[in-house]
Formats: structure tokens, C-alpha cells, sequence
């Protein structure tokens, strides 16, 4: 059973599209942003604050541990879905959640159109999402990282001790 406040904020996939249409004929306007937030940390919490500034509606989707396993390796993630979801649902500035199984963001992005798509600056204007976004008409929000706040670092050290 899913706490009360993942319950609220928590979108299945297959209700996206009509999520953000209702959203949208609400007046909203919608942002995103994607990762797999393991290892949540400050600068997880910077990424999603400046995130929520930039529309009405902030939807966070987040990689499937299958998606992280095949890009980060199959140590990773350290925090399952589930709980990885409890915690993004728990931030207050986070409208809603949601997940994709794909190993990068454009299906995604393509069924939900925002207004505007956030990343991390470290990925560049032409980040793999670029092109998507851009043919949806949308605006694509860099955040600069906030150094040593990576989970690669993160992870480094406390392997490292």
C-alpha cells in the first residue's frame, strides 16, 4: 500500500497523456524533469526546487531500477522505485510522479508535451531530450549543478570511506 502522500501526487503511465490534458485545460502549465534520484541529496533538492519554478505543474518522472540497472550498472540503483517515488512525492514543491522503463526520457516527454523540460546543465542545450522538446514546442530550463553534489561522487566516498 502506498503512503497517502504518494498516493496523491502519484500518476501511472498510462494515465499521462490524459493527466496533462486536463492539466492543460485546467490553465496549468506544465514542467518536467527526469532522473532516477538515487541517493537523494541537496542537489536533488536544488534541481527540483529551480524545476518547480518554471510552471505551474511540476511532474517528476523517474527511471525504473531496469533502466538504471542497464545504464548505471547493476549495482545501481541503491534505492528501489518505490521508495525512490515515496520520497519525491514527499517534497512539498512536487506536484506529481511518475515512472518510465524506457532508458531515456523521449517517450516520455513526447506523451506528456510540457511546456517546459529541466536538466542539468552538465548534459548541455543538446542533451538527448533537446530535439523532443523542441519539436513540442516547448522550452528546454538548464540547471547549473552545484559542485561535489553529485551521487557519483556521493557514492565514491562512501565506498572509499
Amino acid at each position: 500500500m502506498n503512503p497517502v502522500w504518494l498516493q496523491k501526487k502519484l500518476i501511472e503511465p498510462k494515465c499521462l497523456s490524459q493527466t496533462a490534458k486536463n492539466l492543460r485545460a485546467g490553465g496549468k502549465t506544465l514542467a518536467t524533469l527526469n532522473g532516477s534520484f538515487d541517493l537523494l541529496h541537496a542537489g536533488h533538492l536544488f534541481i527540483l526546487h529551480e524545476a518547480a519554478k518554471q510552471a505551474d505543474i511540476l511532474l517528476v518522472a523517474l527511471n525504473s531500477d531496469a533502466s538504471i540497472q542497464r545504464y548505471k550498472g547493476a549495482s545501481r540503483p541503491i534505492i528501489s522505485l518505490q521508495h525512490r517515488l515515496e520520497m519525491i512525492a514527499a517534497i512539498e514543491f512536487v506536484d506529481f510522479v511518475t515512472w518510465f522503463e524506457e532508458d531515456d526520457p523521449r517517450s516520455f516527454l513526447r506523451c506528456v508535451s510540457p511546456e517546459v523540460h529541466v536538466n542539468g546543465a552538465e548534459y548541455g542545450s543538446e542533451c538527448i531530450e533537446a530535439e523532443t522538446v523542441r519539436s513540442l514546442g516547448a522550452r528546454l530550463y538548464l540547471v547549473e549543478r552545484i559542485p561535489a553534489l553529485a551521487s557519483s561522487q556521493i557514492v565514491s566516498k562512501i565506498r572509499c570511506g
